[in-house]
């Protein structure tokens, strides 16, 4: 009566549960924070805790370079704010000797004809001016207000404001400002104030050699205020250890041959930085722009991280680079660092191929230092029409041919009959390796069994008890699903 009661509680089991849901996961593992060429802000930090001083830092980023000193003083036009109305106070005087008040407000505009228009506060007009408009600052500074009006935004200033129309409408608000000064401004707004005055001062020769080794030209200004160019925060962001950082590095530039040369820098390397061919794709080689090592980045919150997406959302993110549904993520080159410079994109319908630039874009990353890794899993209960593991027999009962009695036969046949999966793929591939089978069990995940990889890099792993499953496959954990039996 016993094994009745067995089977038919058992066939009411197969007769109510439903199949659990499955889930898909990508797996992003990377390292360091930027595009990878020349110093690492953070590796510059763990060179200076060590002893090093800032020439040494600059020549190990910059191969085969030299700091010497500038012979004669230069200017930078940094472009602050774009906006149909520019306001300011802090100006001292306008062209032809004009003078203005310092304490007051005025609002320039768009005129017709590319002019620019100034009026006061309370609206009287103050005059119309050719473009550009350079308006000279108070010995207080220009202070740039928000687009409302109110001193609350953008900050104070040093040199010239110069107000020009957009090439997309409205006005350009630029300030032309000593090297100097706009390095102060510069070295504040990348560094924290309180590292080391080391890092510090390489910081400042290499914000000061960038400034004058590139420009955006043909748009009235040099360089954003932003990290299309350098973070600029004028004398708001400015502190004394980043000041002093600057006084003593004064007209100090980094060289090759005898020239300054473009010093690009970033956050976290994740322990090397790359060549500039591999982090900007397609771009001219640079001798002095060489893949190093960087033994101190391990300092950075940003040395090693990793993102989690459903498959789904990484199909979002990268938009057309996928065909059908997302299956995979093929890397085809990597850099000396080893970051990603070409990876072929796998979907149901077809793949595509992208640069790592373009992918850690779409995808968000902080680098393109990464390593993808797929897992898809669905729970199942067994459909009878795939081999599962014998259940134990059941004690009592006669003896059948085989040693076991019918009834504990079907009870053991039926054990079997209820058993569930947990099945899916994993990529990259690697046919023979294995995944830990894990099942949640209070607060922790604990391995049950394993489970082969088979060709195509699918898997299928029995289970006799209902719960959350997941596998673990290369060191990274699948997305849970629910196997009820």
């Amino acid at each position: 009566m016993r094994l009745w009661t067995i089977l038919l509680a058992a066939l009411l089991v197969l007769a109510t549960a439903a199949p659990a849901h499955g889930a898909s996961r990508l797996i992003v593992r990377g390292g360091g924070f930027g595009h990878g060429i020349g110093m690492s802000q953070y590796g510059a930090l763990g060179f200076a805790q060590h002893g090093r001083d800032h020439a040494f830092i600059l020549s190990h980023y910059y191969k085969g370079t030299r700091v010497a000193t500038l012979t004669r003083p230069r200017r930078v036009r940094v472009l602050l704010q774009s906006a149909a109305r520019v306001s300011f106070s802090g100006a001292a005087s306008l062209p032809g000797a004009r003078e203005l008040d310092p304490a007051a407000t005025y609002h320039a505009t768009r005129a017709l004809r590319g002019g620019v228009t100034l009026r006061s506060a309370s609206g009287d007009l103050v005059g119309r001016f050719r473009s550009p408009l350079t308006i000279t600052p108070s010995p207080a500074a220009i202070k740039l207000l928000g687009r409302s009006g109110n001193a609350t935004s953008n900050g104070s200033y040093r040199g010239n404001l110069q107000i020009r129309p957009s090439s997309l409408g409205g006005l350009n608000a630029i300030n032309q400002v000593d090297l100097e000064d706009y390095v102060r401004g510069v070295v504040a707004g990348e560094s924290p104030a309180n590292w080391p005055a080391e890092a510090l001062r390489a910081q400042a020769v290499a914000a000061r050699t960038y400034a004058i080794t590139t420009s955006k030209g043909g748009a009235g200004f040099d360089q954003y205020a932003d990290t299309r160019s350098q973070v600029y925060n004028g004398i708001s962001g400015e502190r004394a250890t980043t000041n002093a950082a600057v006084d003593a590095t004064r007209g100090r530039v980094v060289t090759y041959k005898a020239k300054p040369v473009v010093t690009f820098y970033f956050s976290t390397s994740g322990g090397r930085t790359e060549n500039i061919e591999n982090a900007f794709v397609g771009a001219p080689r640079k001798p002095w722009l060489k893949s190093v090592e960087d033994p101190y980045d391990e300092l950075s919150p940003h040395h090693d991280w990793v993102v989690q997406l459903s498959l789904a959302e990484a199909r979002r993110r990268l938009g057309g680079l996928v065909k059908g549904s997302l299956r995979r993520i093929r890397v085809l080159k990597r850099g000396r660092s080893p970051r990603v410079v070409r990876a072929r994109i796998v979907g149901t319908r077809g793949t595509s191929h992208t640069t790592g630039p373009v992918l850690g874009a779409r995808l968000g990353l902080r680098a393109t230092w990464a390593r993808f890794t797929v897992i898809t899993a669905s729970g199942s209960r067994d459909d009878g029409n795939e081999p599962s593991e014998p259940a134990a027999p059941a004690a009592g009962g006669g003896t059948a041919a085989g040693g076991i009695s019918p009834t504990a036969a079907r009870v053991a046949s039926l054990a079997s009959a209820v058993a569930g999966h947990i099945r899916g793929r994993v990529a990259p591939p690697v046919k023979g390796s294995s995944a830990a089978v894990q099942r949640r069990e209070g607060s922790r995940w604990v391995t049950r069994s394993q489970t082969r990889i088979q060709a195509g890099g699918r898997y299928r792993a029995t289970v006799f008890r209902p719960g959350l499953y997941r596998i673990v496959y290369g060191g990274e954990a699948g997305p849970p699903v629910r196997v009820v039996i």
